[in-house]
């Protein structure tokens, strides 16, 4: 067996790792670049090996670092099976067409502003091209180990992240490969805490957080109900940049919670997103998936998914009017790193009001608004203009979909032996960190991966 990474190796999105094994070619995640303008145009680069030479592709999770290159690996010649838990077959189409959607009217925005002469620019994939991949996806549920391919076997545990997630066990050669995916934190509302694989002679592990540990859950509910509280007395509103999956279903799960505490009646919540209300209806159809806790607070008054004052925004129109609402509305948009989306919208019209508040509940990559605006940016640019920065910024970094420094070493540490160990998604200085700690703790050094790396299993 041999693992080849091609993405997600020092940076946080791109997933993408290709495994020969038995014969066979397997394609880990198929993710897109999301970062920078810069980065982003590397997604219409041609893909690092032979499209035609893959046999079957295996995805961790829905998030769109993780698929959103699908529908371009179908559209140059992938025919063959797409393998993934069966929640995130439910959410691929959803993500995916949401995906395609924003990419054809950048395009189209991009190609009526370009200079007469140059070329229109099209769209990294269409909704078509969307439609033509689904159904080449293979629904798997968690535990059973499944023939791909003779003397290759996969298995799905829950990963913990959002629904559907999964660490992918691969057993081809004799030899067991582990792809933790992205691994969530123990505790989150929702979801069930992340499995341990018994064993593997090679983990590929995300280390997103490889260099910090999140404040105590317990403290970071209390810090958003104080953040809420104050923007109320500000008479301003909260703007929340959340993706679709994951972060926006959890905090409507600490709303319904703490309806009665944070006196939330008193606002008006939007999820800006007609891709969150798909969403929504997928976790509600995939109760099987979720926590005892949540299954409590799902039988309760409110119900996390159906508040009393949530409105869910459809049309491009309805998101435009809540922008004529100067104070106490709750505006949870993506995309979450504020690189694109609805979102943007909003802060454009809140971000220079002092009154205002902007709450980053999820990492920022490098080189998005996001990340400038949680580094302190006093100026940031948006739609070619420049914006000054008054609104307040806060980062509750303990709502984040990904585990901690501690959180990576406890999982690790359960599998038998400590394998080998290459760490993946995740920046430079917390794969480094991570490393350090790994060979402190078990005594393994652990590799970080680069682009066109190869290593044996």
């Amino acid at each position: 067996m041999k693992v080849n990474f091609f993405g997600a190796a020092g940076t946080v999105t791109g997933s993408m790792h290709l495994v020969d094994a038995a014969g066979k070619r397997i394609l880990l995640d198929c993710g897109m670049i999301q970062g920078s303008d810069a980065e982003e145009a590397r997604n219409t680069e041609a893909f690092p090996f032979d499209v035609n030479a893959i046999d079957a592709v295996v995805v961790s999770h829905a998030h769109i670092d993780h698929t959103g290159r699908l529908p371009l690996l179908a559209a140059r010649g992938y025919q063959g099976p797409i393998y993934a838990q069966e929640a995130t077959c439910d959410l691929i189409p959803v993500m995916l067409m949401d995906s395609a959607s924003l990419q054809e009217s950048d395009a189209a925005r991009q190609s009526r502003k370009r200079v007469a002469g140059t070329p229109e620019v099209v769209p990294l994939y269409t909704r078509d091209d969307v439609q033509k991949m689904l159904p080449q996806l293979r629904p798997l549920p968690y535990h059973q180990r499944t023939t791909l391919f003779p003397d290759i076997e996969v298995d799905l545990r829950d990963a913990g992240h959002i629904l559907g997630s999964s660490i992918i066990e691969l057993f081809a050669d004799g030899r067991t490969l582990v792809f933790s995916g992205d691994l969530g934190p123990k505790g989150t509302p929702i979801l069930r805490d992340p499995e341990t694989p018994p064993a593997a002679d090679l983990v590929l592990m995300e280390s997103t957080y490889g260099n910090r540990n999140h404040k105590d859950r317990a403290e970071t509910v209390r810090e958003l109900g104080g953040i809420l509280d104050d923007a109320w007395k500000n008479q301003g509103n909260v703007l929340i940049p959340a993706f679709a999956v994951g972060r926006t279903q959890e905090l409507l799960y600490w709303f319904a919670r703490f309806w009665d505490e944070w006196n939330l009646s008193r606002w008006k919540i939007f999820i800006d997103s007609p891709m969150a209300a798909k969403v929504i209806q997928i976790y509600d159809r995939h109760h099987e998936l979720f926590d005892d806790d949540a299954l409590e607070v799902w039988k309760g008054t409110p119900n996390p998914f159906r508040l009393p004052n949530l409105h869910t925004t459809d049309s491009i129109q309805d998101s435009m009017a809540i922008n004529q609402i100067r104070s106490g509305a709750i505006i949870i948009a993506g995309n979450g790193m504020a690189s694109g989306g609805r979102i943007v919208h909003h802060l454009r019209h809140n971000i220079g009001r002092r009154e205002a508040h902007i709450v980053f509940v999820g990492y920022q990559a490098d080189g998005t608004l996001g990340r400038r605006l949680v580094n302190g940016a006093k100026t940031v640019r948006m739609f070619g203009e420049e914006y000054q920065v008054n609104a307040q910024c806060h980062t509750i970094g303990g709502l984040s979909a990904h585990t901690d420094q501690n959180g990576l070493l406890e999982w690790y540490g359960g599998i038998a032996g400590h394998p080998s160990v290459a760490l993946v998604h995740g920046e430079d200085d917390a794969r480094e960190a991570l490393a350090t700690e790994l060979h402190e703790r078990f005594g393994v050094t652990a590799e970080l991966a680069r682009p066109g790396a190869v290593r044996e299993v």
